[in-house]
């Protein structure tokens, strides 16, 4: 029992060692920031204050707003904003799936935004860039899990790459915008705004497995075009094309093929993105409760090979057979998403109280390795009293294997006779507390269980771990 208790003691030690280490880099680096500044700036996560900070940030906390020489303040004059933002993750494997074990993984990012009617008085045109950096000392879903879904959604091989490059014109009095450049999806399609908080929130496995490439999502982007029209102040419709592969013909894993997002490949099939969003209640001054409908689906017309049937109409997994898989001609999806407020203190956002979300989408079988997936949670916002800022929340993430790979697994054992997985279903079950330490720093302490890593029974794991969050 002593001997368990040290380990423990030792685990926890190290753990918080790593904790602490890591948001004292990340304070000097946007400390260092807010010194030397380039003439550029972020896409306005928040409103923007007097002094030309987007909101939340850690700026309105330390002394002459971390900007003692004002240049922050005229370069937003000028029109030029910045974000940076520092996301770090400690995460440990505590049982099952490949391995155990504790990693720790960094994104630094910098965004940055020049209105160019404040510069040069081209009305209504904005130009945005963004940058990050990744570090990490192994990968937990990849390489300690040996999971599909995400597990922290800043994993990604350790490199400096550029993410969007792009220029937006606005029409109708801002009610209708066109985006053309390097571009990613999922900051505007397929994602529930209420699941932001979850670090398994990310591009759906969906799309993420069964597109090239993963699609253009993080950490990849690729030159696509997006028009966006506002037909009244709670109805949107996006639609978007992408290039169809961010990385290319890749033997390992995508963001190795395009490391610093200067790729910009532009003959690969097609993907276009479409989306309706449907809003209502969404001010702070409104008393009922807030929702948000989105309904969507995305095309691609590349060649997808099938999970089970060959070119010479044989079974895949048939040793007599040609072993090439036929091919399809093109893939598809839809989607459904609903943010629902069920409580709703006086006074509180749209997204404050108690809310749930849920998500549901389908591919074909025959060419995908995942045909279905369903996310769903709960979360209670500024309930606890004196901490306003702080919310709690519990996730589920379910993906099904399609019938077509089902049918391959079952193919394989019926021919060879030897036992063997049909893969089935991967699902996540995280609990999340988000605890803001001031404006723009948070903690977030998270717990995960993974159910069938993979589709395979028997190597369901658990994951403990902390993010924190520093945004200036």
């Amino acid at each position: 029992m002593l001997f368990l208790a040290d380990r423990g003691r030792s685990f926890s030690h190290r753990f918080m060692s790593v904790v602490c280490r890591r948001v004292l880099y990340a304070l000097c680096v946007i400390l260092a920031g807010s010194v030397v500044v380039a003439p550029a700036l972020a896409q306005t996560l928040g409103t923007l204050d007097s002094h030309g900070i987007p909101e939340p940030s850690i700026a309105t906390s330390l002394p002459n707003y971390g900007d003692p020489s004002g240049v922050r303040k005229r370069l937003s004059v000028l029109g030029f904003t910045y974000y940076l933002i520092y996301t770090n993750d400690v995460l440990s494997n505590l049982s099952g799936g490949n391995r155990r074990g504790t990693i720790d993984q960094g994104k630094l990012e910098a965004q940055f935004t020049l209105d160019l009617e404040k510069f040069a008085g081209w009305k209504d045109l904005t130009l945005y860039a963004n940058v990050f950096q990744t570090t990490n000392t192994g990968r937990m879903r990849r390489d300690y899990i040996g999971g599909l879904n995400t597990i922290a959604a800043i994993e990604a091989n350790p490199s400096i790459r550029l993410s969007e490059l792009w220029v937006e014109k606005k029409f109708l009095d801002g009610a209708a915008s066109f985006r053309i450049g390097q571009l990613v999806a999922d900051n505007e399609f397929f994602f529930s705004d209420l699941s932001n908080m979850f670090l398994q929130t990310d591009w759906p496995t969906i799309t993420a497995v069964n597109l090239p490439g993963g699609a253009p999502a993080y950490p990849l982007s690729t030159p696509g075009a997006r028009v966006k029209f506002d037909v009244t102040p709670n109805v949107s419709l996006l639609a978007a094309v992408f290039n169809g592969d961010p990385a290319g013909p890749c033997a390992g894993d995508p963001d190795t093929c395009n490391r610093y997002g200067l790729n910009f490949r532009l003959r690969d099939p097609a993907l276009g993105v479409f989306e309706a969003q449907f809003r209502s209640n969404q001010g702070k001054d409104d008393t009922g409760l807030a929702r948000t409908v989105k309904l969507g689906g995305w095309s691609h017309i590349g060649q997808f090979a099938d999970q089970r049937m060959a070119n010479d109409g044989s079974l895949l997994a048939n040793p007599l057979g040609s072993g090439v898989p036929a091919q399809h001609r093109g893939d598809y999806g839809f989607y459904g998403i609903i943010d629902q407020q069920i409580y709703r203190p006086r006074g509180a956002a749209a997204d404050g109280g108690i809310s749930v979300f849920g998500l549901a989408s389908i591919t074909p079988s025959d060419r995908n390795l995942i045909s279905a997936q369903l996310n769903g949670g709960i979360i209670f916002a500024g309930l606890i009293p004196g901490r306003p800022d702080d919310r709690f929340g519990v996730s589920v993430l379910y993906s099904r294997f399609s019938s077509g790979i089902r049918g391959f697994d079952q193919d394989v054992i019926n021919i060879t006779g030897v036992p063997g997985t049909v893969r089935d279903y991967e699902a996540n079950i995280e609990l999340s507390y988000v605890a803001q330490i001031v404006p723009g720093w948070t903690v977030q302490p998270d717990f995960q269980y993974i159910r069938h890593p993979s589709g395979v029974s028997g190597r369901d794991a658990k994951m403990l771990g902390v993010r924190t969050m520093l945004k200036f």
